[in-house]
């Protein structure tokens, strides 16, 4: 049953997450024709709110909306009466006023998404909201695993770095928990919570973690912007306690393991230039398939009406 808004992972049942993993593969498999279009949301229009700087989720939604041949509108807050103290509500009401169908926000605070949704008939994707929930991250990973992994339930990912402050951390282990994969999160004391999701091993030392025997090392970007404090003694020690290595690299080419990262990534803190060029990296991958994976939410979602 097509939901109005996709706000959090938490909200999807495993069987709407197996369906819109399986619908983003015949959308990538457009990527590959001459004509990269079709014309399932011709007509409707995708209005972009983004209150926070994206380079990578923002074009990729509005390519994958591009490629259902929807119409799509920048809503530039920077430019816009928000900067003036204009609420929400007032912005959402001019939105209903311009009939948009899908509102894609990306905010700082947790929550502000489903606010939105209340105050719209419009479907409402959640693009990221303060350390909350990033769900068409949390799918795109879904289904790239999958492409590697047709039968992954069991497969061990180790997601390593600022969990504390990470929404792709919080959406991704909840997908991977769903599709019965095994989860443990590897990073400082200070950046790994004590609490949170259950069956998920915590781990503080990088050799612990890697007699866990993961399948994956899912690396997350250290947001400096959201430490308000000091959570490490600096960006060169904490990239030689948690950050892939040469040696560390040399050792997973020789496990045969994954390597995955959300983007944009930080070259000498998360991981060594040679990560990029490793043959088992999926970041490439990961930023194609965000473009399939947010075509499906798209078309599977179903506006309230107007």
């Amino acid at each position: 049953m097509p939901h109005k808004d996709l706000l959090d992972i938490a909200a999807l049942t495993r069987e709407e997450i197996e369906h819109l993993l399986d619908q983003s593969a015949p959308f990538k498999e457009l990527f590959t024709r001459s004509v990269k279009k079709v014309p399932a949301l011709k007509g409707k229009s995708v209005l972009m709110l983004f209150y926070e700087p994206s380079t990578r989720t923002h074009s990729s939604f509005e390519v994958a909306a591009k490629r259902l041949s929807a119409d799509v509108t920048n809503f530039d807050v920077a430019q816009s009466s928000v900067t003036k103290g204009e609420s929400v509500r007032e912005t959402v009401e001019t939105l209903q006023a311009m009939r948009t169908d899908f509102v894609i926000v990306r905010h700082r605070s947790s929550g502000l998404p489903g606010v939105i949704a209340k105050l719209t008939k419009a479907s409402v994707i959640n693009a990221g909201d303060g350390t909350h929930a990033h769900p068409t991250q949390a799918l795109l990973d879904a289904f790239t695993i999958k492409e590697n992994f047709p039968n992954p339930a069991g497969k061990k990912v180790l997601i390593t770095g600022d969990i504390l402050h990470s929404r792709v951390a919080r959406s991704t282990s909840c997908i991977l928990k769903k599709l019965d994969l095994d989860v443990a999160y590897l990073g400082p004391g200070s950046l790994v919570p004590k609490v949170g999701p259950e069956n998920i091993r915590r781990f503080t030392n990088y050799d612990e973690a890697m007699k866990w025997g993961p399948d994956i090392v899912y690396l997350l970007r250290v947001q400096m912007e959201r430490q308000d404090v000091q959570y490490f003694p600096s960006l060169r020690e904490y990239h030689k306690l948690y950050g892939i290595t040469e040696a560390r690299l040399e050792d997973i080419r020789k496990r045969g393991l994954y390597i995955m990262h959300p983007g944009p990534v930080n070259r000498g803190v998360e991981l060594c230039d040679a990560v990029m060029d490793y043959e088992r990296s999926l970041i490439n991958d990961q930023v194609e398939n965000g473009i399939a994976a947010r075509m499906a939410v798209l078309y599977w979602l179903k506006p309230g009406g107007h």
